[in-house]
């Protein structure tokens, strides 16, 4: 038996989702597999379905037109069905899916999935959406003093990249009193031996967290505490002398703990993302139940990517529907469950909750500073970084010269359709969005997306790279890639004896290869402007994604940079240095050209120790 078909009945996703006939609309009582709800699974890899691909993808390109393009394909997929009935017939095939399937990869689904619906109507919950927001008004009047609230909040997943920066955002916000981090103590072993040198305790931790975000003063660290706290335990870990004092002081709980990893197995991101969620929900119940609670709000930091591939269709604010061409990976998947958890707990129990959606976080929009993140879309820029590194700087002689050429150049390829647009979006908005929602009664019970109206393509991306880092990516389509090229580059990498460069290259593929293709979901926003009141001027995603470039290149030497106080020692200079270079120009610093950006930190900054010139 397979692992998945062995989970416990907790983590089965029929718990969330069933089965309904095409043909009947009966419910399908079938078990289902966490893979049957992957794009992955509903592809068969066939020779003539990757042509297919490919070919729509080319016209695509020539023509703009994406709704012609699937028609183009609904009408190959329905030649290539009649074309398989007339051959079965031909050779006396009874089933001429089995044709379909043999020569042309064509599947024909006779049911699709749903998301089970809780058991009231949509004015019901209106109603149960309408007296939320009124306690929670009520709630924010009671703590507001001389014009100004006093909120204190719980954070989970303080240490990750987004939850740095609501500390920081929260160090300078006078309407935060206090801010409570949840942090597990940390073992420092020693790496050959494995024996234990020491325990950071949270406290520690947290004094090592502040002084990297620059808060140095007693008076800037006065309103944050550290305690001792696990999310995927029940009340979240937390001793039971702190409980109750924070069941009589918290007026928000920001759940922003996650696993961010798209190719974890389904176990491990349920954990996470689901069972996380729903101690985290069961937390702020028993806080908004309390007597005399001041509580107003959760704060649930989901994905607007809970929407999975929703092509042709707008992955609207309001409401969750199960993706007819299904979710990217379990991250995904686990994320969608975990808002299905969510709205159980806003309509079943009462629990006033915001749910806020960010699309793909970089770093921040002014300087790209991403304290120390390596993982997503800073994951493939470093790589073609190093490659560049590579190409430019030889070493050894003409041999391991030319190796090394022929393995750089390997790595610059990327799956990616140019027309394809990804939603990126600066930390500094996600939090902004994240701040605003604590003052915000008027959100409870709402989602909310923190997303962009201005996405960025692949080509923009690749066109990008290039001009700030001088490396030629080539773009390869991405069925292509994932069925041809992928596999024979990683086996020449396994002859030049670079393993880990192709597993990289492989992780990249299997994170970017649904993420790349043409008919992207679109994200509808709105709510960030007329709920929470954020400027309708969303940040430029081109400028910020040359930020990111810049960054990576000079500040984290694209990943190789690995010391934590380092990398904030780095930070802080050039934060200082693309400030004052955006006061100089008076413009944007992402809206300056590579050449002129280059020229100002040959200029400004001593890249050798990483130090302002004439300091």
């Amino acid at each position: 038996m397979s692992e998945e078909t062995s989970l416990s009945p907790e983590l089965l996703p029929s718990r969330y989702i069933e089965k309904v006939s095409l043909v009947t609309g009966e419910v399908i009582d079938d078990e289902i597999e966490p893979k049957h709800l992957l794009v992955h699974n509903h592809r068969d890899y066939h020779l003539a379905d990757v042509q297919a691909r490919r070919f729509m993808s080319r016209l695509l390109k020539a023509t703009g037109d994406e709704d012609l393009v699937r028609e183009k394909m609904k009408e190959v997929r329905e030649r290539g069905h009649r074309t398989s009935e007339v051959i079965a017939k031909a050779i006396g095939q009874r089933d001429p899916s089995k044709v379909a399937k043999a020569l042309f990869g064509l599947k024909k689904k006779e049911y699709y999935f749903r998301y089970k619906k809780p058991p009231v109507s949509k004015e019901e919950i209106e109603a149960v959406l309408a007296e939320m927001q009124t306690v929670a008004a009520e709630k924010l009047a009671a703590v507001t003093h001389d014009g100004r609230p006093a909120l204190r909040f719980l954070l989970t997943g303080g240490t990750g990249f987004v939850g740095q920066e609501i500390l920081w955002q929260a160090a300078y916000d006078d309407d935060i009193a206090e801010v409570v981090v949840l942090i597990r103590p940390k073992e420092i072993r020693d790496r050959k031996t494995g024996e234990l040198l020491e325990t950071l305790t949270p406290a520690d931790r947290g004094e090592d967290l502040l002084n990297r975000l620059w808060l140095e003063t007693p008076e800037d660290r006065a309103k944050f505490r550290f305690i001792a706290g696990d999310v995927e335990q029940p009340n979240m870990g937390i001793a039971d002398e702190d409980l109750g004092q924070l069941r009589s002081t918290l007026t928000h709980v920001i759940h922003c703990a996650a696993s961010v990893a798209f190719d974890d197995p389904y176990e491990k991101s349920f954990g996470a993302n689901v069972t996380g969620t729903l101690n985290a929900l069961e937390f702020s119940h028993a806080l908004q139940t309390a007597d005399g609670s001041p509580f107003i709000a959760h704060l649930g930091i989901e994905t607007s990517y809970i929407h999975g591939r929703q092509v042709n269709v707008v992955a609207r604010e309001e409401e969750v529907i199960f993706p007819r061409n299904f979710y990217n990976n379990y991250y995904e998947l686990t994320k969608a469950m975990a808002s299905i958890e969510t709205e159980r707990f806003i309509v079943e129990r009462g629990l006033r909750v915001v749910e806020l959606c960010p699309a793909i976080v970089i770093g921040e929009s002014r300087a790209g500073n991403n304290r120390g993140d390596t993982k997503v879309v800073n994951a493939p820029v470093n790589v073609f970084g190093r490659a560049h590194q590579a190409l430019s700087h030889p070493k050894g002689g003409l041999i391991e010269r030319s190796s090394a050429s022929v393995i750089a150049r390997m790595a610059c390829i990327f799956p990616g359709d140019p027309s394809a647009e990804i939603n990126l979006i600066p930390v500094d908005r996600v939090v902004a969005g994240i701040i605003a929602a604590l003052k915000k009664p008027g959100a409870t019970g709402r989602r909310i997306h923190l997303g962009t109206d201005n996405r960025v393509t692949s080509a923009e991306i690749v066109q990008t790279v290039q001009e700030e880092l001088g490396v030629d990516i080539k773009l390869a389509d991405p069925t292509m890639h994932r069925n041809v090229t992928l596999p024979v580059l990683t086996k020449l990498l396994g002859t030049f004896k670079q393993e880990r460069l192709g597993n990289a290259l492989e992780k990249l593929g299997t994170i970017f290869g649904g993420y790349s293709e043409w008919g992207q979901p679109v994200h509808e926003v709105g709510r960030d402007v007329e709920v929470l009141g954020l400027s309708p001027k969303r940040p430029n995603t081109r400028y910020a994604f040359r930020m990111l470039c810049r960054h990576n290149r000079y500040v984290h030497n694209f990943g190789q940079v690995r010391d934590l106080d380092e990398i904030s020692r780095r930070e802080k200079i050039w934060w200082d240095f693309c400030l004052a270079l955006e006061q100089e120009t008076g413009q944007p610093v992402g809206a300056m050209t590579a050449e002129a950006f280059q020229q100002a930190v040959g200029e400004h900054l001593d890249l050798e120790g990483f130090e302002p010139k004439n300091s």
